[in-house]
C-alpha cells in the first residue's frame, strides 16, 4: 500500500473503479432488498452524515499534505542558507583548510540538488552514500583545523558546519514524514460506504448510471491530488530546490 501511494495516477484509477463498482453494487444488490414503498429518509440522513465525514477527513488530510510539502520547501531553503553561510565562514580557517572546505561544500551542494530531483531509487542510495561521505570529510577538516588553531572565532566555522549537517537531517525527516496509512484506509472505507449508500438510494439505477459516476470521479481526483502532494518524488507536484540551484550557480563560477 505504501508503494502504491507513490503513484498518484494509479491511485486515481484504482479508487475510481473501486468506488464506481461499489455504487453499482449498492444500486443492484441492495436495491433488491428494498421495498418499493420505502421513501429512504433514513438512508439520505446516513448518506449526508457519511459524506460530511468523508469531506472532513479529506480536508484534514489535505492540510497535513500541504503542511508537509511546505516543510520540505522550507528545509530546502534552510539547507541553502546553511551551506552558503558555511562557505563564507570558511575564511575563518587556515588557507589550506578553507580551500578544502569550499571544494567539499561544492561537491556536497551538488549532491543535495540531486537528492531533490532524482527519482531513481538506486541513484538515490548512491547519493545518500556520497552525502554521508562528504559530511564525514567536511567535519573532519573543520575539527582538525579547530584543534590546530583553537580560537573563539574559529568556533563560528564549527557552528556553521554543524548547521549544514543538521539541516540535511531535518530535510530527510521531512521527506519521510507522510500521511499515515491509517488515514488512507479510513478515507477509502468511508468513500466505499458512501458510494454503496448512493447506489442503494438511487430510484432508477439505469437512468442514473451517469450520476453514479460523479462521486467516484470527484473523490478519485481528490485522492490522486492528495497522493501527488504527499509523495515527494512521484507525480507532478514536487519540491524544486530553487535556492540550492541558485546557490550552486553562484558558487561554481568561483
Amino acid at each position: 500500500m505504501n508503494k502504491l501511494l507513490n503513484y498518484p495516477l494509479a491511485i486515481f484509477v484504482l479508487s475510481f473503479f473501486t468506488m464506481w463498482i461499489s455504487a453499482m453494487i449498492g444500486a443492484s444488490l441492495f436495491r433488491k432488498r428494498r421495498k418499493p414503498e420505502e421513501k429512504g429518509e433514513d438512508i439520505n440522513l446516513i448518506l449526508a452524515a457519511t459524506l460530511t465525514l468523508l469531506g472532513l477527513i479529506i480536508g484534514f488530510s489535505f492540510s497535513m499534505a500541504v503542511n508537509r510539502y511546505d516543510l520540505r520547501k522550507n528545509y530546502g531553503e534552510a539547507e541553502a542558507n546553511a551551506i552558503g553561510t558555511e562557505y563564507v565562514r570558511a575564511d575563518l580557517l587556515s588557507a589550506a583548510d578553507a580551500a578544502r572546505v569550499r571544494a567539499l561544500l561544492g561537491k556536497y551542494l551538488d549532491q543535495r540538488v540531486l537528492f531533490y530531483v532524482t527519482r531513481d531509487k538506486q541513484r538515490l542510495a548512491q547519493i545518500n552514500a556520497d552525502t554521508a561521505q562528504l559530511q564525514s570529510e567536511l567535519w573532519s577538516v573543520v575539527k582538525n583545523s579547530t584543534s590546530a588553531q583553537p580560537a573563539p572565532i574559529v568556533a563560528l566555522a564549527v557552528s556553521g558546519m554543524n548547521d549544514v549537517l543538521n539541516s540535511q537531517g531535518y530535510t530527510q525527516a521531512a521527506w519521510w514524514n507522510r500521511i499515515p496509512i491509517q488515514a488512507w484506509n479510513l478515507m477509502a472505507i468511508i468513500a466505499i460506504c458512501s458510494n454503496l449508500l448512493i447506489g442503494y438510494g438511487a430510484r432508477d439505477p439505469r437512468a442514473k448510471s451517469i450520476l453514479l459516476l460523479v462521486l467516484p470521479l470527484v473523490v478519485s481526483v481528490s485522492f490522486s491530488l492528495l497522493a501527488d502532494i504527499d509523495s515527494p518524488r512521484s507525480g507532478f507536484i514536487r519540491v524544486v530546490p530553487q535556492n540550492l540551484i541558485s546557490l550552486s550557480e553562484s558558487l561554481h563560477p568561483r
